[in-house]
């Protein structure tokens, strides 16, 4: 049995721990997670000895190089998606169907519910979110590889970087370096934020330019096949001032001590609390108010999250980003992000830029 097939069959466990016929799946993530296929507007059902994935004749060719031994149904030119699942499931004769609540819109529901009147639909979330929480082999080392390209896209971008530069310009010119470097894009639009700028956590680039202030933050990450990476790092443009490094060195030992803190059967918020508590004892416990990371992989945003309150428990397979931060109004900010690997007794940091304070000036 293929490592994607598997993941249809650990699904299946789902059909029958809540007594439903079938499962809808229309996220474009999870049936890529789920099948291989690349494109769009199709939709996987799965059943307890059925697997079909509903698309159209664009996609012929394709599913056949994609999903090789999957089940396909290509919907007539004409024929709208909801009508055509419609008949495929009543023809499946399945009366209780779970579909992706998070993914599916009040009125596409509507209309699936018109199309199939004697079907039960059903809501359900995290069925196959909390699958993709664990990555095999092939997925850590595609996390692997689009680590790399961000590092190399990062090192590229520093070499050239010049000081009359706006933040936009420097966003611009990652984005195109990791396009250079192998990335078939970037994970999210990436942050560039100078001095005081940076105190906003998602602060959008503007026309600032880099001799503003004394420091520049940059978060981006490269997007592979499909998976993706995060860090962020810090550029001093300027003077390092007693501040800065204060700041600084708080926020790398908040990291540094989360990290050491990560293993299998950790809880999340308490590798969050390791982090918070370093910030805590050096007085800046109220300017760092986001969560300490997120797991990531074919989105940049996935289970488990590490934050205040949150329930989940670490274990093998976990890529989690691991970013505490300060954020000082009218001064500026300071984050420093790495992607991190639950491994079976520890973790492994991805992510080798330099991240002392000694790395942060630029020639």
């Amino acid at each position: 049995m293929g490592r994607i097939q598997a993941r249809r069959e650990r699904l299946k466990q789902s059909l029958v721990k809540e007594q439903v016929d079938g499962f809808l799946v229309a996220s474009p993530v999870n049936v890529r997670y789920l099948t291989g296929f690349t494109g769009d507007s199709s939709i996987l059902l799965v059943g307890p000895d059925r697997e079909i994935l509903v698309s159209d004749g664009r996609y012929t060719t394709q599913l056949e190089q994609e999903c090789p031994g999957l089940e396909r149904h290509i919907r007539p030119t004409g024929v709208e998606i909801p009508s055509e699942l419609g008949r495929v499931v009543q023809g499946l004769g399945w009366r209780h169907l779970a579909f992706e609540a998070t993914n599916l819109t009040v009125a596409e529901l509507q209309a699936f519910s018109v199309a199939m009147p004697s079907v039960e639909l059903r809501g359900v979330s995290g069925w196959v979110e909390v699958l993709r929480r664990v990555k095999d082999q092939e997925e850590i080392e595609a996390i692997r590889s689009s680590v790399r390209i961000a590092e190399k896209a990062f090192a590229i971008l520093r070499a050239g970087l010049r000081l009359e530069e706006t933040e936009r310009d420097v966003a611009d010119a990652i984005e195109a370096a990791l396009r250079r470097c192998g990335a078939t894009g970037s994970s999210f639009p990436p942050i560039v934020a100078v001095g005081e700028r940076a105190a906003l956590p998602h602060a959008r680039p503007t026309r600032t330019r880099l001799d503003r202030d004394d420091f520049v933050l940059i978060d981006w990450g490269a997007s592979g096949e499909p998976y993706k990476s995060d860090l962020t790092r810090i550029i001093a443009t300027g003077k390092v001032t007693s501040k800065f490094e204060e700041i600084y060195r708080t926020v790398l030992t908040a990291q540094e001590r989360a990290i050491a803190a990560i293993r299998p059967g950790a809880l999340a918020h308490d590798i969050d609390a390791e982090a918070r508590s370093v910030i805590d004892a050096a007085g800046f416990g109220g300017f760092f108010d986001h969560g300490l990371g997120h797991g990531i992989g074919m989105e940049i945003h996935e289970a488990p999250r590490i934050r205040k309150g949150s329930p989940d428990v670490l274990e093998p397979g976990n890529v989690v980003t691991v970013e505490p931060g300060i954020y000082l109004p009218g001064w500026g900010g300071i984050r420093i992000e790495d992607d991190v690997l639950v491994t079976d007794d520890g973790c492994e940091v991805l992510s080798r830029l330099p991240k002392g304070i000694d790395s942060v000036t630029i020639d």
